[in-house]
């Protein structure tokens, strides 16, 4: 059982907010770029940004001109979900790398995404372009019906989606795509890059209820860490209780290595991962699925070899 140290929470200065909340109450993705950390939730128009100063509010950037309904409902049917944050490698037209923000793909307006400069400070530029997703995401409906990209990282060469399994697909897979054609198209050169490969991963259940990726984050040499929760739902729209959540490790070779539960069972919703020696620390942001109660920011530290159990080491 990994043991999580509650960081802090995501509360916000409340004149800040569109609906006046004190808090970020859906937090669904995460990024750690120079010691800040950058948050999507799947029921906001804004970015979050998190300093080192634990007491400092999330500060908010708008990422879309207009506001969500304040309807639960209604802000959930037309919400984009954003579901997975990546910073990205320099590429073409962003010498010092970018902030990715992507949409699930689980409804016609969810095939949207964000994307923004970063500085060499590791601060994001208030200029954020819109990106219709549907060239990258519409072969993806061949393979998944149900289509839920739910995270996303990049390693060794590849751009790599987590398509998120449910009650009615239980099947979780890493769909990935050449790195360097989808750099080219997320900055207007090159048409969507074709998919290079899916693979699936069989991640057990608690209580009859399929464990769905949530998230995913590179780690050196190819290897990649994964969040992932039992909610009990039927598809990719209804949310469900959460029976249990996990961390899980992949090799460089694409083997699943383990699968460690995290303690008091927290609908982990995005992670990012430090490395220092033989420790890896795995930050994680929580989405409750209540507007009353604020996403948390937790943290859990670990060994390599507890993580890569199968292997014993970084190949």
């Amino acid at each position: 059982m990994l043991v999580v140290q509650h960081l802090r929470d995501l509360n916000v200065d409340p004149s800040t907010h569109p609906r006046r909340q004190p808090h970020v109450s859906a937090a669904s993705g995460l990024a750690r770029v120079q010691g800040k950390f950058y948050i999507v939730a799947d029921d906001e128009h804004h970015l979050g940004i998190v300093g080192e100063d634990r007491c400092v509010p999330v500060r908010l950037l708008r990422a879309f001109d207009s506001d969500l309904p304040a309807s639960k409902a209604e802000r959930k049917a037309s919400k984009p979900d954003l579901e997975a944050l990546l910073a990205l490698p320099a590429m073409q037209g962003y010498p010092t790398g970018a902030l990715l923000a992507l949409g699930s793909g689980s409804r016609p307006n969810r095939h949207v995404g964000l994307l923004a400069a970063l500085d060499t400070c590791g601060d994001v530029s208030p200029l954020i372009r819109h990106l219709d997703l549907r060239p990258l995401y519409g072969p993806l409906s061949t393979p998944f019906e149900k289509l839920n990209i739910e995270g996303a990282f990049v390693s060794s060469g590849a751009l790599c989606l987590l398509q998120r399994a449910s009650k009615s697909d239980p099947r979780n897979a890493c769909i990935s795509f050449d790195w360097d054609g989808a750099a080219q198209w997320l900055t207007g050169a090159a048409p969507a890059p074709t998919i290079k490969a899916i693979q699936c991963y069989a991640l057990g259940d608690i209580d009859g209820v399929p464990l769905g990726f949530t998230d995913g984050a590179a780690l050196p040499g190819g290897a990649w860490v994964f969040s992932a929760v039992a909610e009990d739902s039927d598809d990719s729209y209804a949310d469900g209780a959460c029976k249990g959540a996990v961390l899980g490790f992949v090799d460089a070779h694409g083997r699943l290595c383990s699968i460690q539960p995290i303690e008091g069972s927290p609908k982990v919703e995005g992670i990012a991962v430090q490395t220092d020696g033989d420790m890896l620390t795995v930050t994680m942001v929580t989405d409750a699925d209540d507007p009353v109660r604020a996403s948390q920011l937790l943290s859990v530290r670990l060994a390599w070899s507890d993580a890569f159990r199968c292997r014993g080491d970084r190949q």
